[in-house]
């Protein structure tokens, strides 16, 4: 998972976790019920339209709010391969990295539909659409382990044995 290529979805600053997955979707644990509604009171059609490898480009704050796992679980669920933003809510970011979904703190313009590259390991973004590039702290080798093995749990049990 070092490298990532998707379509990109555009969201402003300041996307909370209510607004990634409303509380009234909470009754379930199950990650495909919550995928049907992530962000869907921000964009209607996000998931009707978003397809596997799609990526997700933010101002800032994205996932600020409550810290509830269910957010990233729900956008990794719908299809979502990566995000990318100015900055992240704190508890969102480490929620995003424990369920293996990249999350790349950096600032590239993207309208909906651009195409995205991202090489985790080399810490390089190109927006293919525009040809604008720009870098960000590589991921270190044991956050591409964590991301690789599908997040944290499965990556102990991986190690485990």
């Amino acid at each position: 998972m070092d490298k990532i290529k998707g379509k990109t979805w555009t969201f402003d600053k300041n996307i909370d976790t209510d607004v990634i997955i409303p509380g009234r979707y909470l009754r379930t644990f199950n990650p495909e019920d919550l995928a049907k509604h992530v962000l869907e009171t921000e964009r209607p059609d996000f998931t009707k339209n978003v397809q596997k490898g799609d990526i997700i480009v933010a101002d800032e704050n994205f996932g600020c709010g409550s810290s509830r796992e269910q957010a990233p679980v729900a956008i990794k669920t719908a299809g979502v391969d990566a995000i990318v933003a100015k900055s992240f809510g704190r508890i969102f970011y480490r929620n995003a990295i424990n369920i293996g979904l990249p999350v790349i703190i950096s600032d590239i313009k993207a309208k909906d539909g651009d195409i995205i590259s991202i090489d985790l390991s080399e810490g390089s973004l190109v927006n293919e659409t525009t040809g604008e590039s720009v870098t960000f702290e590589p991921f270190k080798d044991f956050m591409l382990d964590i991301l690789n093995d599908g997040g944290v749990v499965n990556h102990y049990l991986k190690e485990k044995g």
